[in-house]
């Protein structure tokens, strides 16, 4: 099959069968479906064994210890078998096109190396596009420059090359269970472009406990992986206040971390460590 959709997990049994609905309505099914449960302790194997009993689709269920989102994911890269690697969380789904759109728009772009996956929209389940959607109907460009180029706006939906989701491993820092993706396409995005193209093929719904909504405790947990995050995005970018508002977030995990920091921000974002200092103060007195 051309494409790997993986989708980790953690006790979300009762909201994987939307995602699977989902996956049986696709107009192409040249793809499999890798489920890695991240340490579960909910009816997701007895939810996940259900599907693979019912359909011909090709799913396959893996369970590990609990280590977050980002363990979950370098699992699954590990084990795909699809040319191309789409993450589809739990709580979110599919459009009924999307499996042919990426392989559609993946095709003119496959004998490129230069280009590391495509991208497309993700959208809310009335049909709104999340963020501004883009000028045009294609754009090559690097995550760095579909922002500051391009100025488009909120979540895309990236689906990458396996082999270059294996080459940037997310890493695994003991004791945290966090890593934000952003970390990573920034990393790709060094030696590798897109092809974003102006479809939606993604239906996004936050969940009240989830990562995006708890992403500043999450980020608090894991403080390393997020001093490592703002260190280097603040080395790419180009735009004076963009770098500004990296530095500052360094600095406000920087006091999360009781390890050696071994991870520094360089040049003037040292500058920063008041404002950090005053943000991270903030979040112990708002966050608990």
């Amino acid at each position: 099959m051309l494409v790997t959709v993986a989708t980790p997990t953690y006790n979300r049994a009762s909201l994987l069968p939307r995602l699977y609905q989902s996956l049986c309505s696709q107009t192409c099914s040249d793809f499999e479906w890798i489920v890695v449960d991240d340490g579960s302790t909910d009816k997701t194997q007895e939810v996940v064994d259900g599907f693979i009993k019912e359909t011909k689709l090709p799913i396959r269920y893996i369970r590990k210890e609990n280590g977050g989102k980002h363990t979950a994911v370098n699992v699954a890269a590990n084990e795909a078998q699809g040319e191309l690697f789409f993450i589809a969380d739990s709580d979110d789904w599919l459009t009924g096109t999307a499996i042919e759109e990426v392989i559609q728009a993946f095709t003119s772009i496959r004998d490129d190396k230069n280009f590391a996956g495509i991208c497309g929209l993700d959208e809310y389940a009335d049909g709104t596009i999340v963020g501004s959607g883009l000028p045009k109907t294609t754009i090559d460009a690097t995550p760095q420059e579909i922002r500051e180029v391009w100025h488009v706006r909120g979540d895309l939906k990236e689906v990458f090359r396996t082999e270059i989701m294996r080459k940037f491993a997310f890493p695994e820092i003991p004791g945290e269970r966090f890593c934000p993706e952003i970390l990573v396409w920034n990393r790709i995005s060094r030696q590798y472009k897109l092809r974003y193209f102006n479809k939606p093929i993604y239906i996004v719904e936050y969940q009240q406990d989830g990562l995006t909504s708890g992403i500043t405790r999450a980020r608090m947990k894991s403080p390393i992986a997020s001093m490592m995050t703002y260190s280097e995005w603040f080395d790419m970018l180009s735009s004076t206040k963009l770098k500004l508002r990296m530095a500052i977030n360094y600095w406000r995990f920087y006091f999360c971390s009781k390890a050696n920091h071994s991870v520094r921000i360089s040049g003037w974002g040292n500058l920063l460590m008041p404002a950090g200092g005053i943000l991270h103060i903030k979040d112990r007195l708002t966050i608990k």
